[in-house]
């Protein structure tokens, strides 16, 4: 507390004491008094900064659940931020561990696993089945309306399927909004999304170590096989350099 603030209201207290008039035997002891009340607003001085420090611990606490997969409910209700993908979901992916930068990872084509395969319906209800597109290189990427990295990327794969539509090339879209259709519609049509876009589901998420960190975008070989994995928020330039790598496989 600022040393005239304190000046001030000692000043104060004592007037107020001084203006008492003593009732029998009592005396007002104005320095025990002063003394009770600086013990009193220094405790409550260090509860406020108990207070202070358990928020500034909370604040700390949410720190790592920004930085490491969350659950899509949390994520909605918490924060706008997403996540990097863990080792775990990469070992699934890939059938081992991968030492590879934490973002992005190209997998050589002797160490290549198949890509699971699902069915789900499409904006217009048609059901499209992953499989059915092997022939073409496939982006697949899992996201969801709330989240930022997952807005900032879909730009770039509307992108991509424009200028590669001629190369056998393809881009799925599997939103994971728990709204469903009534949060998706609306957002590729005010995106001009110009590929398809499904809504996941628990068992499909389950095919893809769980889906607890968006986004995560397989770039899928033409025979169906992980070609390269981007977790999290990734350059334009390193999806540019898997994809042209895949489609220039033969």
């Amino acid at each position: 507390m600022d040393t005239n603030d304190q000046s001030e209201i000692d000043r104060m207290i004592e007037e107020r004491f001084s203006s008492l008039r003593a009732d029998g035997d009592w005396n007002p002891n104005l320095q025990r008094g002063l003394a009770l009340l600086r013990q009193k607003r220094a405790a409550t001085k260090g509860r406020r900064r108990k207070w202070a420090l358990a928020a500034t611990g909370a604040v700390a606490a949410c720190l790592p659940i920004m930085a490491f997969p969350v659950t899509r409910t949390l994520a909605a209700r918490c924060v706008s931020a997403c996540v990097l993908e863990t080792a775990a979901v990469r070992e699934l992916l890939l059938g081992k561990a991968s030492s590879a930068s934490p973002n992005t990872t190209y997998v050589k084509l002797g160490n290549r696993s198949m890509a699971p395969d699902f069915m789900l319906n499409d904006a217009s209800g048609k059901p499209l089945k992953l499989s059915s597109f092997r022939g073409k290189v496939v982006l697949l990427n899992f996201w969801a309306t709330w989240c930022a990295p997952c807005k900032q990327e879909i730009p770039w794969f509307v992108e991509f399927q424009q200028s590669h539509r001629q190369d056998g090339f393809a881009v799925l879209g599997v939103s994971m909004d728990e709204d469903g259709w009534h949060a998706v519609k609306p957002y590729i049509e005010a995106e001009r999304v110009n590929y398809p876009v499904m809504i996941g589901n628990d068992e499909v998420a389950g095919l893809f170590g769980g889906l607890d960190s968006i986004p995560l975008t397989l770039i899928i070989d033409r025979h169906g096989r992980i070609a390269a994995i981007h977790a999290g928020l990734c350059r334009k330039d390193e999806y540019a350099s898997d994809i042209n790598a895949v489609l220039n496989e033969r």
